[in-house]
Order: C-alpha cells, then sequence, then structure tokens
C-alpha cells in the first residue's frame, strides 16, 4: 500500500442491533490494525449486547441471540479495544455517519474517556462514493474485481474495506496519500459529533447543525438561551454530543466566574 503511515491504523467494522447509534449496541467488532513497518493483527470479538436482537436484523448479519448469550458484554471487552484504537487512525466504511458514533457511545456508556478528536478518521465510503458512487459490495467489485462472500460479517466487510482501501490509494494518482490530508478527503463537512448535530466554523468555533437555531454558533445560543442546554442534555441525543455541549457550557461557567474575579479584583484595588 503506497501510503505515508506515520502512526498506526486501525480499520474495523461493527455489526449492531439496529442503526440508532443512541440506542442499538454492538453484537460484533472486528479491527484490523497496520502498523507504519506494514506489521497487521487482526482482532474479532463476539459481543452480547444485553438486549434482543430483533430478527430482521439478525437476518442481515447472521447473528442470533443465541450466538452471543454467552459472549462478554462490550464492558468487558472495552479497555482491549480501546488500548488497540486509541493511538491510531481509525478507517471503515459508512465509519463517520455510524461506526465511530456508535463505538463513542459504547467506550462513553462503560465510562471510558473516548475523545474523537485524538484520531483521524478515513471514511472509505465517501472517498468510494466521491470518486465512484457506489455501496461496498460494488465497491469491491470495482476495485478489487471480487464478489463479496459473507457480506455483513464484521471481519469480511473488515477486510473487503481494507482491500477497497489499498486500491483506492493505488488507483488515484491525485488522491491524497498521507493520512491527514485522507481524513479532511473523506469527509464531507467539519463536524464536531460524527452524527452532525454539532460542526465547526472556519474559526474552529462549534456551530448548531440543527433546528431552530441551525447555522448558530453553540455558545452564543447557550448564552441566550440557558433552557437549551437543559433540553439538549434531556433529548435524546448521543453521549459524544451532549459532552461537546457540556464542555461549551462549562466554558462558558468558566468565562463568568474569571470576570466575575476581575470585578473583585478591580473593585478592592480601586
Amino acid at each position: 500500500m503506497s501510503i505515508e503511515l506515520t502512526k498506526p491504523i486501525c480499520i474495523f467494522d461493527l455489526e449492531t442491533t439496529g442503526t440508532n447509534t443512541v440506542k442499538d449496541r454492538i453484537v460484533e467488532i472486528a479491527i484490523i490494525r497496520v502498523e507504519p513497518d506494514g506489521n497487521e493483527i487482526v482482532k474479532t470479538w463476539r459481543v452480547n449486547p444485553e438486549m434482543h436482537i430483533p430478527e430482521q436484523v439478525s437476518k442481515i448479519h447472521g447473528i442470533y441471540d443465541e450466538d452471543v448469550k454467552d459472549a462478554p458484554t462490550f464492558k468487558d471487552i472495552s479497555q482491549e479495544v480501546l488500548e488497540m484504537i486509541k493511538d491510531a487512525d481509525l478507517v471503515g466504511f459508512n465509519s463517520n455517519r455510524f461506526d465511530i458514533p456508535l463505538l463513542a457511545e459504547e467506550m462513553l456508556r462503560v465510562g471510558l474517556d473516548f475523545d474523537l478528536k485524538t484520531n483521524r478518521h478515513i471514511d472509505v465510503q465517501n472517498i468510494f462514493h466521491k470518486m465512484e458512487p457506489r455501496n461496498l459490495t460494488a465497491a469491491y467489485k470495482f476495485y478489487c474485481d471480487g464478489d463479496l462472500s459473507n457480506a455483513h460479517s464484521a471481519e469480511a466487510d473488515t477486510k473487503a474495506t481494507y482491500e477497497v482501501f489499498k486500491a483506492q490509494v493505488e488507483r488515484y494518482d491525485d488522491m491524497p496519500k498521507d493520512m491527514e490530508t485522507l481524513s479532511k478527503f473523506s469527509s464531507y463537512f467539519k463536524v464536531a459529533d460524527f452524527q452532525g448535530r454539532i460542526v465547526y466554523n472556519d474559526q474552529k468555533e462549534e456551530v448548531i447543525n440543527f433546528g431552530k437555531y441551525k447555522g448558530k454558533k453553540l455558545v452564543d445560543v447557550l448564552q441566550k438561551d440557558p433552557g437549551y442546554y437543559t433540553w439538549m442534555m434531556g433529548a435524546d441525543f448521543p453521549l459524544y454530543t451532549k459532552n461537546i455541549v457540556k464542555n461549551v457550557y462549562d466554558r462558558i461557567k468558566l468565562q463568568v466566574e474569571q470576570e466575575k474575579l476581575e470585578a473583585l479584583k478591580k473593585k478592592f484595588n480601586a
């Protein structure tokens, strides 16, 4: 693979109980960790989601309640997963919109400090859609001239994603070859929370990207409408989105306290 690796990359895929990143859970996760020297480590875990897997979902990925009833929970494997990915760039297929947000929810749910800003993220699907709009099976056929058997198995999809990613890098001369630029290239806009609820403007300030305050800076809205914070924290938003809102809210409180302290200093020094 003719790509510049200055740190490890982890290509990964999730099979889940559904597509709701807030409510659904992981039932299988596969990761291929590639070191800068080319060494590869492959790990796959079946996971007990501690909830029923709907039959219509099981028919897609082939994992039923019975298959994972004795498997470890995500909490049991979370530290091992985190150790494998925390210092690596993350590569997936539709990962920016689904796999990474759901993985972040699982990490935060079990109390692990998982900050997505420490990793760069390359979404192979976004690259594919920009270059050759189709899906993973078609991408595998187009780039690798093969038929994707055992699709919707986490390991099969992970391996296919890795093969497609390597083929994309080889195929397009004008495609970036370093992970920093690839991360930007495979994203459609600068999201703060991967759900696109909060995005960044050109000044890297958090901006609301939905509802009545769409396009407004989050800090301005929280200052003018304190009830918005209460609503966001109580509504059905991902934990990662809520953490971003809370961080901005805490920054506002700290600024207010600092201003009060400065006012007191001026008063006593007058």
